[in-house]
């Protein structure tokens, strides 16, 4: 410890809108880190002096692709040690550049400013880069051939990633919280990193300061990705979420790196979610097949409040119209939701049935206490787009038939239709057995940004 000199970067605030205005903040950050070590200039060379100020004032753009080198360059000469760099979300500014539309300009800056450093540097010790979007495959490190990996598949420096539950009792038990142990393991275990069982550190840390069960770490995530990945992604993702918030497995692909193109095909917002700490390994299938499962309470509450919030307008609008649903007011519930649909652009990105499926799923998360979700199971002669069975039998069950209007006014026929479907094809058969004395059919018709609710008591 403290026998090498060491420049750290974190790169967690360069996510913006333009390349213009990445490059400015990424100036003013290496700005900064000249000023840090601005008395290493009594070792330089006049010359070297004037690129020292052109840092600091202002230099030609393709001057600061090599800044980062020269600078290991110049604490090596001071300390005659080689460097290490440390580079905290190295690979933030490429995903808001990918997000934004200026990907090339990006690659092209932090390939030149990453390899410049990290290759056949002399002055180097060592460079340890920490992000959550393993790049590789993206030529940012075109050229190096020495570069290790530890992701959450390694068991190397596993316990590292996060607190073990050794750690997480001896904590409980010095602030005397000992007793909530069970609770706290509900929350923020669930992590697993090589073969060990890791809890989320950011969120312990908060807990023994709060001393209140809270969603620490969702909130100060960056979602950006994933949700611009719902927007875009088809029925079956929506069908594995409706999956996952049952609080089932889905079994996917899980690649130890990817390229930003990829995640917009196939199971990208999979590997999103995986590395993100959305999602855990519960068990490997075979080579890169895995099954994956929700961790814990904490990302519950972030599927629920974040999928509502942005596919749902927000939970204070939501919120009110699941419980004029679970009241039986369904004018009230057919108001609030056309009034959800003029409200909520994101909802007029999704396509077609992910309408609906968004709704359904918002439903499923606000429900999970109460009701047991399914969609499209067999019931009767059919299959039912979705089913709301009480936990608590003095609750009345819902059945849902959703349809698509190809005109506006077509919806209160088609919502007709919806109901009368339900009927004839008994969707609510075996509900009675169940002793649930009240079901509510609902048909829902839609067209765009319109909506038209049917429905009668059986």
């Amino acid at each position: 410890q403290g026998q090498y000199p060491t420049v750290f970067i974190t790169m967690k605030d360069l996510k913006k809108n333009t390349w213009e205005e990445c490059f400015f903040e990424m100036k003013v950050l290496l700005r900064e880190l000249y000023e840090e070590f601005s008395f290493v200039q009594e070792k330089l060379s006049e010359n070297e002096k004037v690129q020292y100020d052109k840092i600091l004032s202002k230099a030609e753009d393709a001057e600061y692709g090599k800044s980062l080198k020269n600078l290991t360059n110049y604490l090596y000469r001071y300390y005659q040690k080689e460097v290490v760099v440390l580079i905290d979300e190295y690979d933030n500014p490429l995903i808001a550049a990918n997000r934004k539309g200026y990907y090339k300009e990006a690659i092209n800056f932090f390939r030149d400013f990453l390899s410049s450093t990290l290759k056949t540097n002399l002055y180097l010790k060592t460079g340890i880069l920490t992000g959550i979007v393993q790049v590789a495959k993206e030529g940012i490190f075109s050229g190096l051939n020495n570069v290790i990996t530890y992701n959450i598949f390694k068991k190397d420096f596993d316990t590292f990633f996060g607190l073990t539950e050794k750690e997480v009792e001896k904590a409980l038990k010095y602030f005397k919280l000992e007793y909530e142990i069970k609770d706290v393991k509900k929350w923020y275990d669930g992590y697993t990193f090589g073969d060990k069982e890791i809890y989320n550190p950011w969120s312990i840390l908060n807990y023994v300061k709060e001393k209140e069960l809270h969603a620490y770490w969702v909130n100060t995530s960056d979602n950006a990705l994933i949700y611009d990945n719902l927007e875009n992604s088809t029925i079956d993702v929506f069908n594995d979420l409706e999956t996952l918030f049952n609080g089932k497995e889905i079994k996917k692909e899980i690649s130890p790196f990817f390229t930003f193109e990829e995640l917009s095909k196939f199971d990208g917002i999979w590997q999103l979610m995986v590395y993100g700490g959305y999602l855990k390994i519960s068990e490997k299938l075979g080579n890169d097949e895995y099954s994956l499962k929700i961790p814990n309470y904490e990302i519950q509450t972030f599927f629920r409040k974040g999928f509502i919030d942005k596919f749902l307008v927000s939970e204070n609008q939501f919120n009110p119209m699941m419980r004029a649903l679970l009241d039986g007011n369904i004018k009230e519930f057919e108001e609030r939701l056309q009034n959800i649909f003029l409200l909520n652009t994101s909802f007029h990105n999704l396509k077609g049935e992910k309408v609906y499926h968004s709704l359904f799923l918002g439903m499923l998360i606000w429900l999970r206490d109460r009701y047991e979700v399914t969609s499209e199971g067999e019931r009767g002669h059919g299959r039912y787009d979705a089913l709301l069975t009480p936990l608590n039998k003095i609750n009345p069950a819902f059945i849902f038939e959703f349809k698509v209007s190809k005109t506006i006014k077509g919806l209160n026929a088609k919502a007709e239709e919806a109901l009368k479907q339900i009927k004839e094809k008994k969707y609510d058969a075996g509900l009675k057995e169940k002793e649930i004395s009240k079901v509510y059919r609902i048909g829902i018709a839609f067209k765009g940004k319109n909506v038209k609710v049917k429905y009668e008591i059986a």
